[in-house]
């Protein structure tokens, strides 16, 4: 889960980076990761934020005030509840078990992709955003903490709006498995360390998820080719109507989620074998296809 807290950046890096404005205490980015038994194969679904979603029943952390089960976006569980309550909202609409959660805000993701020393993202077209002033050109294009950071912020793009930010966010993901793979970082034991202290120094991490654990798993995901990892967008019927105090929020596709879920469950794969479907770019809703990982890697 991604978070939009951003207290630790500072004044110059705001205004360098245009990530001021006021934090929602949400989560932005919200991705459901399955990694197989033989972990030989990674699914990445992508869950938006502005998803509709039936917040359980809880207690506030910090006034103890009792709150009933209501409706709300997906990611104003966290601004409720923190991850916990994140993690109980996401395991009632999946019907998905979360063994792990990883909890990471601006700061922390900035440090973690300088301490890789920059990951490497290729547009086919221009991407130009308002509001986080991205400018990329077509091609190829290492990125420091500060770009990664406006480039999987950035929704205002096109018209895709958020499914073209989460579209770019498994750009990004995949691109980091690379550069874990190629750029001798995990091979490094004093690097891979600082890697994961890096990473969880801003994370909230539940069942014993260490520093060593996260190394070992990193190491076994960055052996993977980027076939062996597939990304999509829980499906979406389309916009569900406006909720007083909530807004536009999306529905699911609840028929096509629930059987999406269900192959989780039963660790079988979300794309055929050997598939080649490309993404559509921009995205579109209702066409939420999982597509493999070579499909959005830099060729």
């Amino acid at each position: 889960m991604g978070t939009d807290g951003r207290d630790t950046i500072s004044s110059r890096e705001k205004k360098k980076f245009h990530t001021g404005g006021v934090a929602c205490d949400c989560t932005d980015s919200l991705m459901l990761i399955h990694v197989s038994q033989r972990r030989d194969m990674v699914s990445v679904v992508s869950l938006p934020r502005d998803s509709l979603a039936k917040i359980p029943a809880h207690r506030d952390p910090g006034t103890g005030e009792q709150f009933p089960a209501h409706p709300a976006k997906i990611n104003a569980a966290f601004a409720e509840g923190g991850p916990a309550l994140t993690v109980r909202t996401v395991e009632a609409m999946t019907n998905v078990r979360v063994d792990h959660y990883l909890q990471i805000d601006f700061r922390r993701f900035m440090d973690s992709v300088n301490t890789v020393e920059g990951v490497d993202v290729c547009t086919s077209r221009r991407l130009s955003d308002s509001a986080t002033k991205l400018d990329l050109r077509p091609g190829r294009h290492r990125l420091g903490g500060g770009q990664a950071l406006q480039y999987v912020r950035s929704r205002h793009v096109d018209a895709s709006a958020d499914l073209g930010r989460i579209q770019r966010q498994h750009r990004f993901l995949i691109s980091v498995m690379h550069r874990l793979a190629t750029g001798g970082i995990l091979a490094d034991p004093a690097r891979a360390i600082d890697l994961a202290r890096t990473v969880l120094g801003a994370t909230k991490v539940d069942q014993g998820f260490t520093p060593k654990e996260l190394i070992s798993l990193s190491t076994a995901l960055s052996r993977l080719s980027p076939s062996r990892a597939e990304f999509t967008t829980v499906p979406i019927a389309g916009f569900n109507p406006v909720i007083e105090g909530l807004g536009e929020t999306l529905k699911w596709d609840e028929a096509a989620a629930k059987k999406m879920f269900a192959t989780l469950n039963k660790d079988r794969t979300l794309t055929p074998r050997n598939s080649t479907v490309k993404p559509s770019d921009p995205p579109r809703i209702g066409v939420e296809t999982a597509v493999r990982g070579n499909t959005l890697a830099c060729s």
